[in-house]
């Protein structure tokens, strides 16, 4: 039974993006793709986006380095980052695993409390949901003018935009919706698991709050907005790799940058598939020509997972070292 489970865990989001990505890229010419990337892109622009992958995920580790003090827990700044960057790698196989994979490698690198650990990361998942929650309400106010000046001088309402869907299209939203909500709720239940106990509970409400204690609160803030202008130039700056998109905008990328981060919500391999469907959608909506679009998502999702793929072999590699030492 457990071996079905773990079957499950791996093989239905897997299943679910080689859906999804079947179902957009079914008409696509792959010569496309390769007059794409040989001629049409600029490989500088994704170079130098490519650093802000890195250092986001360096914010990331150094803001929960912060928030293990206040709880007694000082790990190595060079282990929290390995356990970072194998906690995103890890998601890329089993979607939502790398939450519990880092805590458990500074519980074994550094002998840090495990449930205090995992305190503190839904702490920071609690703060990056009312980030992007405040990101996401400034970022649609102000693009409100923009969507009725497109409507407006098109001629398309809305009735007519959500017309060019197709009946599998509507499926594929809200099978994306259910199983964002689904996964939030599996979550949920996976860290009441840790309240079994008195001690448990405690140390886990000692993680909670150990972000109320944390010795520099301006230097906590500084590296939660670090973690998403950083996420967001590592988006950003690929949209000057094609002239297709080299011209629409930061506000444009934002709202592309915001919709795609519900997406990843998604239990697939890094928002595989359900990722490409919004951004996609987005990029339609502001005048990007579809196959243009759909070129655009598969070219910068697959780099970046590359990226993260990669991080990770370099953590795996490093504490790999330090162990046989």
């Amino acid at each position: 039974m457990q071996r079905l489970r773990r079957f499950i865990k791996i093989a239905v989001p897997l299943a679910l993006a080689a859906g999804i990505l079947w179902w957009m890229y079914r008409g696509i010419r792959w010569e496309e793709l390769e007059d794409a990337l040989s001629q049409k892109m600029s490989w500088t622009w994704m170079l130098l986006s490519m650093p802000f992958g890195v250092l986001a995920q360096v914010f990331r580790a150094m803001r929960w380095r912060q928030a293990l003090a206040p709880v007694g827990e000082r790990p190595r700044l060079s282990t929290c980052t390995h356990a970072v960057f194998l906690s995103y790698a890890s998601s890329l196989v089993v979607p939502r695993i790398g939450e519990v994979l880092r805590c458990g490698i500074l519980r074994r690198y550094e002998g840090t409390n495990f449930s205090c650990c995992v305190g503190t990361v839904v702490t920071e998942r609690v703060i990056d949901t009312v980030l992007i929650l405040v990101l996401s309400f400034l970022t649609f106010l102000t693009q409100i003018p923009v969507f009725l000046t497109f409507f407006q001088r098109t001629g398309v309402s809305l009735g007519s935009v959500l017309g060019t869907f197709s009946l599998t299209g509507y499926l594929v939203t809200a099978a994306c919706g259910l199983l964002a909500l689904l996964c939030i709720l599996l979550l949920t239940r996976r860290f009441r698991f840790f309240s079994r106990t008195k001690s448990v509970f405690s140390d886990l409400s000692n993680g909670l709050l150990s972000v109320r204690q944390v010795e520099q609160p301006f230097l906590f803030v500084l590296y939660s907005v670090g973690i998403w202008v950083s996420y967001f130039l590592h988006f950003y700056l690929t949209f000057f790799c094609f002239d297709f998109t080299e011209g629409l905008g930061p506000l444009a990328a934002l709202v592309a940058f915001v919709v795609g981060t519900f997406a990843v919500l998604v239990p697939t391999p890094n928002g595989a598939g359900s990722w490409h469907f919004a951004v996609k959608t987005v990029l339609v909506l502001y005048g990007v020509e579809q196959t243009a679009s759909v070129l655009f998502v598969l070219i910068v999702h697959t780099l970046q997972t590359l990226l993260v793929a990669l991080l990770g072999i370099w953590s795996v590699v490093a504490l790999a070292l330090r162990r046989a030492r």
